[in-house]
């Protein structure tokens, strides 16, 4: 099984002030959990601030693709980062969002520990909620691709299909920031 983590860090944080991809650490974070949760690599998908983000991306198995239409919403990011993977020998993309700052290595261990094959259609759940990460089989990729619009990303995809949620509230919130902690 080899998964690739997706981290989706390219709006501008309207509500943060500032791009999220530019929150002390929030890269840094993101591209650990990935990577110490079982990821054989990171992608990191910038679009805001992109100059100001590169400086900030951490050393490793990191990568980084830009989505110029980071404007469109997080379906730009998704679609960008998915095409990009297509391109590698992943079986599967774990689909993180940077804004996730108490979602750590054990959520997408757990995520992870059903397997990551190419038909793999999976989400942490937080008290029975839908979140993030998102495990996406190779299969699904251009189904989501072509169904992700705007600020929602995979939703209609995931809502289409049977999406297998694993839970990991003892672990996380899964709750993202939206505006600067005090």
């Amino acid at each position: 099984m080899t998964a690739r983590g997706l981290l989706l860090a390219a709006g501008a944080g309207s509500r943060m002030g500032r791009p999220k991809a530019l929150v002390d650490g929030w890269l840094a974070h993101g591209a650990a959990t990935l990577l110490d949760g079982g990821c054989s690599g990171v992608t990191v998908v910038l679009g805001a601030a992109v100059d100001d983000a590169l400086a900030l991306l951490p050393a490793g198995p990191v990568d980084h693709v830009v989505a110029e239409d980071w404007a469109e919403g997080m379906s730009a990011s998704l679609r960008v980062g998915l095409s990009l993977l297509s391109g590698t020998d992943a079986e599967a993309a774990v689909v993180l969002l940077v804004d996730l700052p108490d979602v750590g290595p054990p959520v997408v261990s757990r995520l992870l520990a059903g397997g990551a094959g190419h038909g793999t259609l999976a989400r942490a759940a937080y008290a029975g909620k839908p979140g993030h990460p998102v495990l996406l089989g190779r299969d699904h990729w251009d189904g989501v691709v072509a169904t992700a619009r705007g600020d929602e990303g995979a939703r209609a995809y995931l809502a289409a299909h049977d999406v297998a949620l694993v839970e990991c509230g003892d672990l996380a919130t899964g709750e993202d920031v939206d505006r600067p902690l005090a």
